[in-house]
């Protein structure tokens, strides 16, 4: 069952793929709706067949001293807390039509909804966009011996490009990628896991190390979650919520998991140290094999990146700002690819500790703004909300407060990384990071409190 919001996205789309994508974070009219809960498998999993899912597998063992079995554990919680909320968010797509962020509205308040939406714009448009594009450049530098400056323009340029014409070219991109990352990284982890010690790795972790690892892999499997409609939004409105839930939680979950696993066992293989982060992963591979992956790498990066400034120009378009163009979205993906490109830049000189506290800081605002999320729907009990979405004058301020409350408590007492330890975590290390798990709680509950009767009355 459906409802609609009365504000419909212009232009005539359809399932074309070489036209630009009209309008912004409108509603999809019933013309425009195609394809089928399945495409979701390969819509999140081929973005997450990429070197920069490797390395938060091998951070467990690298950065926090775990062996490679008790980075598993890490890698499978983490990554099914992640699973489970990208389901749940995809589920709502079909019904309402609009991108993940709009969704939020009536929790957050028109007004108070663009913190959060500002936030994922420059988290996915631009800071995602950057990491990505970095392991992208590094594998073409390595595969090709092209300038490594270069390499990062070429990638950019060609994420751009695709996320510009918008989401049936994505999809098309993302489906005819799915089978040839499959293969070859199920061939890489099978060589990797063949030469490893998977009873070796990192000593002394212990709890503290597992629960950074846990809340490493749940920022990059979560930070997907404030985009899951967006790729739902598009599939007919009696699509079965089940199916929709299903494809892309597993689609997550089996790609980050697998792939992140390797990345631990990795780390027990010898390599040079002076090597970068994707010749230490494919430096034991044979000449072909090795030659596959850095290609499939790169072709995973652009996978990734162009939902990246796609879901961040939408979320940067949730905030309510205006602008004049029936591209609108298309423009604000050049700005945000011109800006991720530069920030790709500064960082492309220390991957590791760029890429660790980053990963850490996009699970402080998720956790929060999951649990308003959350809290609002468990209260809502399935009414529906459509008539919220854009409406002028609705506002919730209890979502805002809960969320900033929620993220400035759980930094201050938990936060456990480079540039900053909170009290509590700094007193007691070995409860390692639990920053995003504290910032769920808090801002469930103070929504729930603070936000029940403005439920009640909308």
């Amino acid at each position: 069952m459906s409802e609609t919001t009365g504000v419909m996205r212009e232009g005539d789309y359809g399932t074309k793929v070489g036209t630009v994508e009209p309008g912004g974070i409108e509603e999809i009219p019933q013309s425009d709706r195609h394809g089928s809960p399945i495409q979701l498998l390969w819509t999140w999993t081929s973005p997450n067949l990429e070197f920069a899912t490797v390395f938060v597998g091998a951070l467990g063992v690298l950065a926090f001293n775990l062996s490679v079995m008790q980075s598993l554990a890490a890698i499978v919680l983490g990554n099914a807390l992640g699973a489970a909320g990208q389901a749940f968010l995809s589920m709502r797509g079909p019904r309402y039509g609009v991108p993940q962020m709009i969704l939020g509205r009536p929790a957050f308040g028109r007004l108070g909804n663009a913190i959060p939406s500002l936030t994922g714009s420059l988290v996915a448009g631009i800071g995602w966009f950057a990491v990505n594009s970095v392991s992208g450049a590094f594998a073409l530098n390595t595969l090709f011996h092209v300038n490594l400056k270069l390499s990062l323009l070429i990638i950019v340029l060609i994420q751009v490009v695709i996320a510009f014409f918008g989401h049936n070219l994505i999809q098309v991109f993302e489906r005819y990628a799915f089978p040839v990352l499959a293969i070859v990284f199920l061939i890489a982890v099978i060589v990797t896991l063949s030469k490893s010690d998977l009873g070796g790795g990192g000593k002394g972790g212990g709890m503290g190390g597992f629960l950074l690892e846990t809340a490493t892999v749940y920022g990059y499997s979560a930070g997907w979650n404030p985009f899951a409609a967006d790729y739902a939004r598009y599939l007919p409105t009696n699509s079965d919520p089940k199916k929709v839930g299903l494809y892309a939680g597993l689609g997550l979950f089996l790609a980050t998991t697998i792939l992140e696993f390797a990345g631990a066992a990795s780390m027990t293989i010898a390599s040079p140290k002076d090597a970068s982060p994707t010749d230490a992963f494919v430096g034991h591979f044979p000449s072909l094999l090795a030659k596959l992956v850095l290609l499939c790498i790169i072709i995973g990066s652009i996978a990734a990146n162009v939902l990246n400034i796609y879901s961040g120009s939408l979320s940067f378009l949730a905030t309510g700002v205006k602008i004049p163009s029936h591209i609108r979205r298309a423009i604000v993906t050049v700005v945000f690819g011109i800006g991720g490109f530069l920030l790709a830049l500064s960082a492309i000189n220390n991957p590791k500790n760029n890429y660790e506290n980053f990963l850490l800081v996009i699970s402080y605002w998720i956790g929060p703004w999951l649990g308003v999320i959350v809290a609002d729907a468990v209260m809502r009990k399935g009414q529906h909300t459509a008539h919220l979405l854009f409406k002028r004058d609705y506002e919730n301020y209890a979502g805002p407060i809960a969320f900033v409350i929620a993220v400035v408590l759980s930094i201050w007492l938990f936060s456990n990384q480079t540039y900053y330890t909170g009290s509590i975590a700094k007193a007691h290390s070995n409860i390692g990071d639990i920053t995003f798990e504290v910032g769920f709680v808090i801002a469930f509950v103070l929504y729930w409190v603070l936000g029940s009767k403005k439920v009640r009355s909308s």
